[in-house]
Order: C-alpha cells, then structure tokens, then sequence
C-alpha cells in the first residue's frame, strides 16, 4: 500500500511540475492530441501503458 501511494505521490509531482513550468507547452500539446485520429490516441494511450508497466518491473528488479 504504501509503494502505491508513493508511485500516486510521484505521479502527481511531475505532472503539476509540468503545469507550473509549462504550461504553454502543456496547451500546445492538448491541442495536437486534439487533431489526432481516436485510433492515435488509442495508441498513444497503450504505449504509455506499457512504458510505466517497464518502469514498475525494472524498478522491483531493482528493488526499490
């Protein structure tokens, strides 16, 4: 429970990071998510999936 509330904690630091130092960029970006197709965001969407399921496995191979 408590790795769960930390990764929650984690997350929510770099994403409000992202906010307060940039959130130009974070507009910019929104947009250019706008234009994609539903089945680019889709994919967009699984490969963020996939990437955080990486991070998670090589962080407990780690032992962190």
């Amino acid at each position: 429970m408590a790795v769960a509330l930390y990764a929650i904690g984690l997350v929510m630091i770099v994403e409000g990071l992202v906010y307060v130092l940039a959130p130009s960029v974070v507009e910019d970006l929104l947009a250019m998510l706008r234009s994609l197709p539903e089945g680019q965001r889709r994919t967009l969407g699984l490969l963020a999936v996939i990437a955080g399921i990486i991070f998670v496995w090589a962080a407990k191979s780690l032992g962190v």
